[in-house]
Formats: structure tokens, C-alpha cells, sequence
């Protein structure tokens, strides 16, 4: 290792801002591997088939780059002041996710991660290869394996240190590094985070199926919610925190210091109409740097929409009504909903007359007339 050791990399680490390191070989351990292929043999990925195009890349870190002797597996901690469950009895506001309501974790993550594989070429000699959230890895197996902390019952990462609170990086080098040990699962019979989904997407302890998970239908999923799961959207207009936020070990979490991932003040529980006027354009201005920018303005204002009509504000009917002539069919047929959830069934009725026999979208009238 020309002089770095293991101690050294972790201290260069610490000088970069970056909280939690453990080394691993380049092998996904059995078990996760055989999750992985029942998760996309059943067809629980939903829309993210780029998780099937790579399955063998994902399940084998050598099959992504044949050069890997070993895995460095970085966390940033991102803990939120307050318990973000306590955001979800705001009906009429927009709950956004704690780790999207700032900076994109994966700009400031790997600059630091490129900085310290920089770092560790210079004084090695070795090639290394920098990851966050880009390329086919089982992130949260990795860091398992690395001695990071467990995956619970949630499929998440637990962190003795951080709760559940750790974006996840990599660093694969051709360094030969001594491996750390893993930790063992500290979870015993606590099953908090299964029984808090609002949408039953576990199947079993350590099973997602993603197509009810809450942040996968507001952010990955492409089109119309399903109706069965609007209601458990409650306020929540870009991901969910549930099952990590109810972690026991949160406990020992202590807050982010990274101002980056300190909420914004317009993106911390603005009220749900503030953002139904937002063309293309505002959008992308008003995201601009933040995760949600990625979803897109039609898919977020779905999102918006079935939380306004879970809001009970009958007062925001009309600016529910100014989106069915939106240029999206997923806003207009979201704005159909929120209506039916908002208006008096006479009065609905009144609009359905109006607007119905216009609508050129097949699946937006069908919103108007469901059965």
C-alpha cells in the first residue's frame, strides 16, 4: 500500500467531511444475491427495469469491472432536526422526503469520493473507479458486508451511529485492503418498520415489493398512481420516510452537519396549491440542484394533486379545477381525483358535464368515471 494504511484512508476520509468508512471484498454475499433475484423474478421492481438490464453486474461488483480487489464503502450522514412522521398530520401541506429538501446528496457525495480516490491513487499507484447511486452496485449489501451497520427488516441500512440516516458511496480500488468485519443484525423482534408502511410493501422481513412502496410511486413510477394506494399517499408529494424514520436506532442519530442537506425554507411543508402554477420552466427553476427535479413537473403535480385531494381543504377545489385543462393527461387525470375527493358529488357531477366530453385521454376519463 506504499505507506497508506488502512487507519490513514479513514482519516483522509474524516478530513473530506465523510462520516462512516468499512472495507469489504468485491463479492455481494449469498443471501443478498438470491434476494435480489426473487425481487425482479416476481416483478417487484416496477417501472425500474434498468434493474433487470444489469442484474449480473449488480450481484457481482467483479462483473462491473473485472480489476476490483476491494470494495471502500462510505456514509454521509443525513439526519434530519425533528422526526419527520410528525409532518404527516399537515394535511394541507407538501410533505417532500428529508433528504430532497436541499442539495442532490449525489453531487456533494461523490466530489468528496473523488477527492479521496484521488488521494489513495497518488499514494498507491492503484486504480480506483467512484460510485454514488450510478452504477449497477447493491449499495446497501456492500456497506452490510463492510461493517457500516445491517440491513433490516425495511431492506435499509441500519447504522448503530447513524439510525437509518446514511447516504451510501463506493469506492472500488485495485488496492488489496484487509476487510472489516460485518456487523451483526441488532434488529431482534422489532418489526416497527413493517408495521408503519402505509401501503403493506413488505411481504416479509427484508422483502420489498416496490410497487406499493410510497417513494417508488411518487417518484419512479410513471404513471397514474393506482387508486388503491392514493389515500396511504396522505401528504407526501416526493418520497417517504415512514419506515426509517420510525427506527429505534434513531436514537443515536445526531443531526447532518452539512448545511447542504438543511432543509430549504420553500421546500419544507409549503402549502400543497402553492406549487399547482408551476409550468415546465418554474419547475426546473425552483428544483433547480434538489432530487425532485428529476421526477419532472407532470409527475410531480400528480403527486401534489392526490395529496390535495387527501388535504379535506375543500377551499382548494379551484385550484385543483385550473389543472384540468393542463397540457399533461397524468395532471389532469390527478386533478380528477383530487376533485372527486374535494367536491360535493352534485357539484362534481356539474363538472364532470362540463369538462368529460372534451377530454380527449382515455385514462383521464376514465378518471371521471372510474366504474
Amino acid at each position: 500500500m506504499a505507506g497508506i494504511t488502512r487507519a490513514a484512508i479513514a482519516r483522509q476520509a474524516e478530513t473530506l467531511g465523510l462520516d462512516a468508512l468499512g472495507v469489504c471484498a468485491p463479492a455481494v454475499p449469498s443471501r443478498d444475491r438470491a434476494r435480489l433475484q426473487t425481487f425482479l423474478d416476481r416483478g417487484e421492481q416496477g417501472d425500474m427495469a434498468w434493474m433487470a438490464a444489469n442484474a449480473d453486474r449488480r450481484a457481482d461488483p467483479r462483473a462491473l469491472w473485472p480489476g476490483v480487489r476491494s470494495i471502500i464503502t462510505l456514509g454521509l450522514n443525513y439526519a434530519p432536526a425533528e422526526n419527520p412522521l410528525a409532518a404527516l398530520a399537515l394535511a394541507d401541506r407538501a410533505n417532500i422526503s428529508v433528504y430532497a429538501r436541499n442539495r442532490d446528496y449525489h453531487d456533494i457525495f461523490k466530489k468528496r469520493l473523488k477527492r479521496l480516490a484521488a488521494w489513495l491513487a497518488d499514494g498507491t499507484g492503484a486504480e480506483v473507479k467512484v460510485f454514488v447511486d450510478t452504477a449497477p452496485v447493491l449499495e446497501r449489501a456492500l456497506a452490510a458486508a463492510a461493517g457500516l451497520g445491517w440491513q433490516g427488516k425495511h431492506t435499509n441500512l441500519v447504522s448503530r451511529r447513524f439510525g437509518s440516516w446514511l447516504f451510501l458511496g463506493e469506492i472500488f480500488t485495485s488496492l488489496e485492503l484487509p476487510p472489516d468485519p460485518p456487523q451483526r443484525d441488532l434488529c431482534g423482534s422489532c418489526q416497527a418498520c413493517l408495521d408503519i408502511c402505509p401501503t403493506a410493501a413488505f411481504p416479509a422481513p427484508g422483502q420489498l415489493d416496490a410497487r406499493r412502496c410510497i417513494a417508488y410511486l411518487t417518484i419512479e413510477h410513471k404513471g397514474p398512481v393506482p387508486r388503491e394506494f392514493r389515500k396511504a399517499i396522505g401528504n407526501r408529494v416526493y418520497g417517504c420516510d415512514d419506515c426509517l424514520a420510525v427506527c429505534p436506532w434513531n436514537k443515536f442519530a445526531v443531526r447532518s452537519r452539512e448545511a447542504a442537506f438543511q432543509p430549504r425554507e420553500e421546500l419544507t411543508l409549503p402549502r400543497l396549491t402553492a406549487f399547482l402554477e408551476l409550468d415546465d420552466a418554474a419547475f426546473r427553476t425552483l428544483f433547480t440542484g434538489s432530487p425532485v427535479k428529476r421526477t419532472g413537473r407532470d409527475r410531480f403535480l400528480r403527486n401534489v394533486l392526490i395529496a390535495l385531494g387527501n388535504s379535506g381543504a375543500a377551499e382548494a377545489a379551484p385550484a385543483a379545477a385550473a389543472r384540468l385543462t393542463d397540457t399533461s393527461p397524468l395532471v389532469r387525470g390527478a386533478a380528477v381525483w383530487a376533485l372527486s375527493q374535494l367536491m360535493q358529488p352534485d357539484a362534481f357531477a356539474a363538472l364532470r358535464q362540463l369538462h368529460e366530453p372534451a377530454e380527449p385521454d382515455p385514462e383521464v376519463r376514465r378518471e371521471w368515471c372510474p366504474d
